[in-house]
């Protein structure tokens, strides 16, 4: 008979930047800002706790969507507690294009897994990945939030997903400028055509593969490799200041993109306390909020 650990699990999750320019919906990219949660089964009902970013807009009961990920958890394995108690510490922003759903979808997949005596050998690491890709609805964001680093993700042709972790130069890191005014994905996704020019895809394919390299040992390419030719001018009416932005930083020879749906700013830079990094860090619009962040290695941790 199936288990639980006694006592409170706790995990911690990174922040994560998808699409990085042409990579849409299939890369994206861990970065050192991290949420960290608690749990534990307990005898009855669902409580939650919540502090930090998001604190005011998050529900506390069993809609939130750690819980929703939990249960997803227990589901797959065939368990389920009769009570559970969550404590968030929340540092990613919401709604700002840096994977705060899809930390908390990995965090609630792990965290569900880790309280299940055995819980590896029931949710092995490629039936997580393919839990939290089907509750978010692709995989290019809580591919990286699990496995860590730089990692190109898609779907499966029989419906499953994968994810194949690329490396990362040690020189690159990067600056965030993030606005206080969130845009949904939904909202983003909606201004995005049914169908592009060929040579728009082609020339988009192009720049991925060169991403890739460019990450991996070449990042004087970074600027050429960031160009889109896919998602983000279409989705300028939604963040105008945000691709104003990008467009100066590009100008002056910034690899910059907008990160995941936006409307945060990431731009490349080549670690900290340089001085590029220091002027990106000068650059960001007055009642924005701006931090350098380094390439997060480990995914989601079990502490």
């Amino acid at each position: 008979m199936t288990s639980f650990v006694t006592g409170p699990v706790r995990v911690s999750v990174p922040a994560t930047s998808a699409n990085l320019g042409p990579g849409f919906d299939s890369m994206g990219l861990a970065l050192d800002l991290r949420d960290e949660l608690e749990a534990e089964v307990v005898g009855d009902g669902v409580e939650v706790l919540v502090e930090g970013a998001g604190a005011d807009d998050v529900p506390r009961d069993a809609t939130h969507l750690v819980v929703r990920a939990m249960q997803a958890a227990f589901d797959a394995m065939g368990v389920r507690p009769a009570g559970l108690r969550l404590r968030c510490h929340n540092v990613i922003p919401h709604a700002r294009g840096l994977g705060s759903s899809s930390a908390a979808i990995v965090a609630g997949v792990t965290l569900g897994r880790a309280l299940v005596a055995g819980g590896g050998l029931l949710l092995d690491d490629e039936a997580v990945l393919d839990l939290c890709a089907a509750m978010e609805g692709h995989p290019d964001n809580v591919a990286p939030a699990q496995l860590g680093g730089f990692v190109v993700a898609g779907s499966e042709d029989d419906g499953g997903f994968y994810a194949v972790r690329c490396p990362v130069d040690p020189r690159v890191g990067a600056v965030v400028m993030v606005p206080p005014t969130p845009v949904s994905t939904e909202a983003a996704r909606g201004l995005l055509p049914a169908s592009v020019p060929h040579a728009d895809a082609a020339a988009d394919a192009g720049r991925a593969a060169l991403l890739v390299a460019a990450l991996a040992g070449q990042p004087e390419q970074l600027l050429r490799a960031t160009r889109d030719y896919l998602h983000q001018d279409y989705r300028r009416p939604a963040m105008p200041e945000s691709l104003a932005l990008v467009d100066e930083l590009r100008a002056d020879g910034v690899a910059a993109v907008v990160s995941g749906a936006g409307p945060t700013v990431l731009a490349f830079c080549d670690g900290p306390g340089t001085a590029l990094t220091a002027s990106l860090l000068e650059r960001c619009p007055a009642g924005w909020w701006s931090s350098y962040l380094a390439v997060d290695t480990d995914g989601v941790r079990v502490l």
